[in-house]
């Protein structure tokens, strides 16, 4: 008969592991952080100087670990990907070059799938750093560099299951990956540039010219037109207004929907007969075809409106936009 005690289902028991396990990968950090030292800094430079990528490798969860360092080091300026050490015997170290620098991870330092690869790596002439938590390991041993992130406990009570030591690969992993960033002089329009399907990625990279009507879409009358003619064709460009041009195409003034809303009030107005040039918004605002779409959003939610004409140096009407537009290319 098993008389193992039952365990303690309670809130406050589940809570306490909780916060137990917060506290000791905390100070696993804490001890990782304190060896951030000549190794580290050796490493940098070695993928600074490197004329190819940074192969990371590591199996099981520290696979996991060196996938996601792979992915944090290609999204901010050092390019990066990673191989499966199991793979990479049956034809994936074709992927290597000499060129390349190689980031193995394994806790143990003793993973045989790992430890396969030293030679022929050795053999091409691939510099290696190591992030293993036993220092004096056959990886650590091997490697060109050695990066130490041995944690004083898991997280795990049965110190089975990886858990501390994981959360010090990744922030190792991190830590490389934002001193490469500083380095190398990475900036939000480079970061965007490897996200453009991201959010970041299109409030940086999206223009105007991406996002407006241009051509015959964009809604212009002459100045002599009626109000009546106004509204055919601020109804038939579907835009919610109408830029008012010379014979030039040069902007003279704009008429929206709230302009027509406020003649409507004037019981005297005559929709036929008034000139649109007697009603329209003189001096809109306006924004040019290479701004950042960002920009339009900025104008329109500064000055409360819903549109915005594009106009070109010599104030000509080139394009026109609104809020919708900016809608759909998810830059607001």
């Amino acid at each position: 008969m098993d008389a193992r005690p039952l365990p303690d289902l309670s809130d406050a028991a589940l809570a306490a592991s909780g916060r137990r396990v917060f506290e000791i990968e905390r100070d696993a950090l804490a001890a990782v952080a304190a060896r951030i030292d000549g190794a580290f800094t050796a490493a940098c430079r070695l993928i600074l100087e490197a004329r190819g990528r940074v192969v990371c490798t590591g199996m099981g969860k520290s696979g996991h670990v060196a996938r996601k360092i792979a992915a944090t080091l290609a999204s901010t300026g050092t390019p990066a990907f990673y191989m499966h050490p199991g793979e990479a015997g049956h034809g994936d170290l074709g992927m290597v070059t000499d060129a390349d620098i190689v980031l193995a991870l394994s806790n143990s330092g003793e993973s045989d799938e790992v430890l396969m690869l030293l030679p022929v790596l050795k053999r091409q002439g691939n510099r290696l750093i190591a992030m293993t938590g036993r220092p004096g390991s056959t990886l650590a041993r091997e490697a060109d560099v050695h990066l130490d992130v041995t944690v004083p406990a898991e997280a795990c009570p049965l110190a089975l299951a990886p858990t501390a030591s994981t959360t010090a690969a990744l922030a190792m992993g991190d830590a490389l990956a934002v001193a490469l960033l500083e380095a190398r002089g990475f900036t939000a329009d480079d970061f965007a540039r490897s996200h453009p399907a991201g959010a970041l990625g299109r409030r940086l990279l999206l223009h105007i010219a991406d996002v407006m009507h241009s051509g015959d879409a964009v809604p212009r009358v002459r100045a002599d037109a009626s109000v009546s003619e106004a509204l055919v064709e601020m109804t038939r460009k579907r835009l919610g207004m109408t830029a008012v041009v010379d014979d030039d195409g040069r902007l003279l003034g704009l008429y929206t929907d709230g302009d027509l809303r406020r003649s409507l009030d004037d019981e005297n107005l005559d929709l036929r007969n008034t000139r649109i040039a007697e009603v329209m918004t003189r001096a809109p605002k306006t924004i040019g075809a290479d701004a950042l779409a960002v920009e339009a959003a900025r104008l329109m939610e500064t000055h409360k409106i819903s549109g915005l004409l594009v106009v070109d140096a010599e104030r000509r009407v080139v394009g026109a936009l609104n809020i919708h537009d900016l809608l759909r290319a998810r830059v607001v």
